[in-house]
């Protein structure tokens, strides 16, 4: 069968496949949007917008996705189950699709109780398993889950999320081997700190089959100060930090420690590119998007072939247009 999209490609030509996290705005304005993009675009091969992640209110999923298909990118839409029922899910996986969105990425999503909105309601009518489900019989079925038929079927390359690096250990397998069942068919891991963690995930992987089955890309970033990564470990729920990873950024002056959190993410890249069943990584660099071009050429990953010029030059026009004077 063709790709689906450009990260299908490369995955199934067997390259080592870099996506990356666009942090979206507390704006209506665009502009900050397409600048994100410019700075991941040329050194990805798939641009995650993410869908009110850590139960925070920002752009959402969809509408960043417009902007980026727009100028002509290659976005992974996220879909979390946090926040709306099955009809309005259906219903956000059409409209993606007919704007021309490729990649999409289901999560269950955090709990509200983790986010700015700790009284919200949660809906949850479905999980990452069971609209993993619902998309894939919407493609290959050409059917809403009701069993009502599709006028013009979606076409999706469908993703879902692993976090290898917090207990149950044994589980965590076994819960990637339900949504491999499920149609996913690319999988992004949480923050990879421990890498000898990830590489018991994956013989673990590999011993059932599931390597064949599925690329993994594996979640990596770099933190900006010790006292950053003590903060996230303590505060963002699924994120393992190992003492010695605090312990090595406590050991350089204040001043030096961005780079040597930039230095350590080059150097997970590196061992985990080594791992037996790991496709790509993924790169998550919380407002720091300027040191992921960096990262990506210090591990040895460049040239990407990135979106060509039609992509960057749309983006960059774009993005002149959205700070215009408006006129009436």
């Amino acid at each position: 069968m063709i790709p689906t999209s450009r990260l299908e490609r490369v995955l199934k030509s067997g390259r080592f496949a870099v996506t990356g996290e666009l942090n979206p705005p507390d704006s209506a304005d665009p502009e900050s949007v397409f600048e994100r993009a410019l700075v991941l675009a040329e050194v990805c091969d798939g641009i995650n917008a993410t869908d009110a992640s850590g139960a925070h209110v920002h752009m959402s999923s969809v509408g960043v996705c417009a902007l980026l298909t727009r100028a002509g990118y290659e976005p992974v839409m996220q879909v979390s189950c946090r926040d709306r029922n099955r009809i309005a899910l259906q219903g956000d996986l059409l409209g993606a699709a007919a704007m021309g969105v490729r990649n999409v990425l289901c999560l269950t999503g955090d709990g509200v109780e983790t986010g700015d909105h700790p009284d919200a309601k949660p809906v949850f009518d479905l999980d990452s398993i069971s609209l993993l489900k619902t998309a894939r019989s919407m493609c290959d079925r050409s059917r809403f889950l009701s069993g009502r038929q599709l006028e013009v079927a979606p076409r999706f390359f469908l993703g879902a999320a692993s976090n290898p690096f917090v207990p149950p250990f044994d589980f965590r397998p076994l819960r990637l081997a339900k949504k491999v069942e499920a149609g996913a068919e690319f999988i992004q891991t949480q923050y990879c700190f421990d890498v000898p963690r990830l590489e018991k995930f994956m013989r673990t992987v590999r011993d059932l089959g599931l390597a064949e089955k599925v690329y993994i890309l594996v979640g990596v970033g770099p933190l900006r100060s010790a006292r950053a990564g003590e903060w996230i470990r303590n505060n963002v729920p699924g994120v393992h930090i190992p003492d010695a990873v605090i312990s090595r950024l406590k050991g350089v002056p204040p001043e030096k420690q961005v780079e040597e959190g930039k230095r350590l993410c080059v150097e997970i890249i590196q061992q985990v590119r080594e791992t037996p069943g790991v496709c790509g990584v993924h790169v998550m660099a919380y407002r720091q998007e300027e040191l992921v071009a960096e990262i990506i050429d210090e591990a040895g990953l460049l040239p990407r072939g990135g979106y060509g010029s039609m992509g960057a030059d749309q983006g960059r026009r774009l993005a002149r247009m959205s700070t215009q004077p408006k006129t009436l």
